[in-house]
């Protein structure tokens, strides 16, 4: 199976704001978010799979700016790593005020998927080839933010997580 590139994944989605998709306080559901979020990612992993893929988990998301009714936004997404049958998508959301020409981050987060075969069984995926700093940065962060996901859903013991301990010591050194 050959390889594919991290950017042959690029999907970029953008979506208006509607009243149906925002709350009392006229900011977008965080659900309506989440629905889009996870469109955009399944079509990024489809891309690097050409192959049906299913949700297997979604990484911490912060709602870090409301959205309001009117407002673009725009999700980019893009793989970041392919383990044998999953692999991790990383997503940028920005919020966009056309009128005044403004565009915030609102929202990152990782998405993992698992790509299915005919009769839904895990499916052997291409292995991933990042080239830019950023994408080999993403590549090589990916194994522990994966054994952090695993060690959390008890599938693997914290002891056994040999990339763990590099995560552990990065966020040691953001607190200093």
């Amino acid at each position: 199976m050959k390889a594919k590139f991290a950017k042959e994944s690029y999907t970029e989605m953008n979506e208006l704001v509607l009243p149906n998709d925002t709350n009392t306080f006229g900011n977008l559901m965080g659900g309506r978010l989440l629905y889009w979020m996870d469109i955009c990612s399944a079509m990024a992993a489809q891309k690097h799979c050409n192959n049906v893929v299913v949700t297997a988990s979604v990484d911490n998301v912060s709602f870090n700016r409301p959205v309001k009714l009117g407002e673009v936004v725009t999700i980019k997404a893009q793989v970041t790593r392919a383990f044998n049958t999953s692999l991790e998508v990383r997503l940028e959301v920005f919020a966009q005020n056309l009128p005044k020409g403004t565009k915030d981050k609102s929202n990152e987060a990782y998405y993992t998927f698992v790509a299915l075969d005919e009769e839904g069984k895990p499916k052997a995926i291409p292995a991933l080839v990042a080239e830019s700093e950023q994408e080999i940065k993403l590549y090589d962060e990916a194994m522990e933010r994966r054994e952090l996901r695993l060690i959390l859903a008890g599938k693997i013991k914290p002891q056994h997580a040999t990339g763990i301990k590099k995560l552990l010591k990065r966020l040691e050194q953001k607190g200093d």
